[in-house]
């Protein structure tokens, strides 16, 4: 259960940032016009973000040997990683997403949609590439999928 739900986890990254990167994206090119497809790409990957955020709770709390409330988890980079830095900052990228999605449905015209968008949607995107456990970075065991 552990790999199946480590494995989603890390392919279901590459949903989320073709998502976000495709939604910021279309912010951009559709600014003048606003329609249900707009609104539905957006929405979608809010959801997908969601549903990560399920999953890496499920990690989190219940199964990854990556978290370990042992004394001194601190300073064991890959414990303070995944226990705390990681954890923080995606819920953290995925609270302004849906702030940016909610905000957006509030705006009246199509410029004012895309602009939150743009803006929440590209924010939570740099967090998440901030905060992936990436392969090359040191000590964290990340891998590419």
């Amino acid at each position: 259960m552990n790999s199946f739900l480590t494995s989603m986890h890390s392919g279901l990254r590459w949903v989320v940032l073709l998502l976000l990167i495709f939604s910021i994206f279309n912010a951009i090119v559709r600014r003048n016009t606003y329609e249900k497809k707009d609104r539905l790409l957006y929405m979608f990957t809010m959801v997908s973000m969601h549903i990560q955020l399920v999953i890496g709770l499920i990690l989190y709390f219940f199964i990854s040997e990556k978290v370990q409330f042992v004394e001194g988890w601190m300073k064991v980079k890959l414990y303070r990683f995944y226990g705390m830095e990681h954890l923080v900052g995606m819920i953290l990228a995925i609270a302004l997403v849906t702030i940016g999605h909610i905000s957006s449905k509030k705006q009246t015209e199509a410029k004012s949609k895309h602009k939150r968008i743009l803006i929440w949607y590209t924010i939570g995107l740099i967090l998440i590439l901030a905060f992936i456990p990436w392969p090359f970075r040191a000590g964290l065991l990340g891998n590419w999928f």
